[in-house]
Order: structure tokens, then sequence, then C-alpha cells
């Protein structure tokens, strides 16, 4: 079990406490808002109505004591930057923020974060490039140029095996994980003669500019 600091309880912040609860971890919640703090207080070990920026406060919660830490101060970038640079002063160094641009995610990262997260932007750039794909079926950005996606299996690579389509040598691309629809069947790391059919769905991992080229086959 980790003990977690959740900075700003938003949509997205509430989501995250109350997840990372449910999974049986200690979470400590923080916002300024008294109704959304007595809203969530049975459902985490610590929620307090507090300004994240001011260090007494933070180490008033046990914010010390925490593992990692999610800051999500909706668009006050200025929140953001000051409760980072307090829990950073307090020691915590697994620091996750949410960022509302790409100058706040700059800034953040100048800062020593471990994560930022853009949920606008990662999810308008998931739809977008699940509908320019005519294969793809999800995915999930993990760098600059690399991601997971899951797609259906193309016309011309049913019946083959998975050796046989020689994948990494001519997509650079790799397999993660298979999921049979009609069984609901998931085989990680399939065989390499694991032969495809059309009712499977394909976890991969790639350069964004290698898997584009496979979404699109027919």
């Amino acid at each position: 079990m980790k003990r977690f600091i959740i900075i700003g309880l938003g949509n997205f912040g509430l989501t995250v406490a109350t997840t990372l609860a449910d999974q049986g971890h200690d979470v400590i919640a923080l916002d300024l808002k008294g109704e959304v703090v007595d809203r969530l207080a049975t459902q985490v070990a610590r929620a307090a109505v507090g300004d994240a920026t001011d260090i007494d406060t933070l180490k008033r919660i046990g914010a010390e004591e925490a593992d990692i830490a999610i800051v999500s101060t909706g668009d006050n970038i200025t929140a953001s930057i000051l409760a980072t640079m307090a829990l950073l002063d307090l020691g915590i160094k697994e620091i996750y923020t949410k960022v509302v641009s790409g100058e706040h995610s700059r800034v953040m990262k100048r800062m020593g974060v471990s994560e930022t997260i853009f949920p606008e932007r990662d999810t308008a750039l998931s739809l977008a490039t699940r509908l320019s794909g005519s294969s793809l079926l999800n995915y999930v950005k993990l760098g600059e140029d690399f991601s997971i996606q899951e797609m259906g299996v193309p016309v011309g690579w049913c019946g083959k095996t998975i050796r046989e389509l020689q994948l990494r040598q001519k997509y650079d691309m790799n397999i993660v994980a298979l999921h049979d629809r009609i069984t609901d069947e998931i085989i990680p790391s399939p065989k390499p003669d694991h032969c495809l059919k059309d009712s499977d769905s394909l976890l991969v991992a790639g350069k964004d500019d290698s898997l584009a080229k496979v979404a699109k086959l027919k």
C-alpha cells in the first residue's frame, strides 16, 4: 500500500483520489473548497480544506509521509507551480502534475516533476488518431513518438502467423498482447506461431509513424 497526496479535487483530482482509495491505498486529499472535501471525506483516509502552497498546511495533513503526490489545481497555473515547489521542498520525489498548456508542462518539467498529464490534449489526440486509422481501436501515447495501440487484424494478416508477418523487421513494432473477441481471452506475448484471425485485436507497441502505416492497412 502506498500513501498518496492529491492536491485539487476537480473532476480529475477527485477521480484519481477515489480510484486510488478504492484500490486500497492511503489517500490524503486537499482542496480549498469545503463542500468538495466534505463529499470526499468518507472515501479517503484524510481530506482537508487548505492551501497547498503553504508548507505548514502540507505538514499538518501529513504530506511529508506521502510516497507520491498528484497536483491538479485546475487552470490556476500559479497555484500548481507553488504547490509543486512546496511538495519538492518537503522531499517528495515522485510528483505528477496535471497541466493545461504546453507552456505549463515545460515549466513543470523544468522543476523536475515525474510526469505532466494533459488530459484534454491526450484525449483529443487519442480520438483523432483512432478516427484517422481504419483498424485502430484504442491509443495510448507513452512518449514523444512512441505509443501502445489496440488495432483490429488487417485483412491481409488473417490466416498468417506472427512469425510469417515479420512485424518487427518490416514495421518496427511488437505485439504486446492479443485479444480474442469471440472467447474474450487475453493472450499476453502470443507465440510466434500463433495464427491470426479476423476476430482478434492486437495490442501493439512501437513508434508512431510505424504504427500509423500499419493502422491504415486494409
